[in-house]
């Protein structure tokens, strides 16, 4: 990872926490503070985009009779889960999965805002 890849990498991040389901439209400095953090600490985009996709997921498979959660108000909210995923990473090809998973249950979900996944 070099320096000039940085403003790339912080961005992709963002926009991938933005178009999660229950995440702010916008991100906040504290959001792209811990996106070059990130950065800096060498997590690649995939293990980022599995946690981001993970956490949402396990969000959104919760029992019907649960309690709702809150919305998401920081990307920190996603960092037990990169430290989950460095320590123990998701097979080849579970991004692919995740990601269909994602987008079929936010169609299902007409509350949630519109994803590019």
């Amino acid at each position: 990872m070099t320096p000039a890849a940085e403003p790339a990498y912080v961005a992709a991040v963002l926009v991938l926490y933005a178009d999660l389901p229950d995440t702010p439209l916008r991100s906040s400095p504290q959001d792209q503070f811990l996106a070059r953090r990130w950065y800096q600490q060498q997590v690649s985009l995939p293990v980022v985009e599995s946690a981001l996709l993970l956490a949402s997921l396990r969000r959104a498979v919760r029992p019907a009779e649960s309690p709702p959660l809150p919305p998401i108000r920081s990307l920190a909210y996603f960092q037990s889960v990169i430290t989950e995923l460095q320590r123990q990473p998701l097979p080849d090809g579970y991004l692919d999965y995740l990601r269909l998973k994602l987008r079929r249950v936010a169609a299902a979900d007409p509350r949630s805002k519109n994803s590019v996944f």
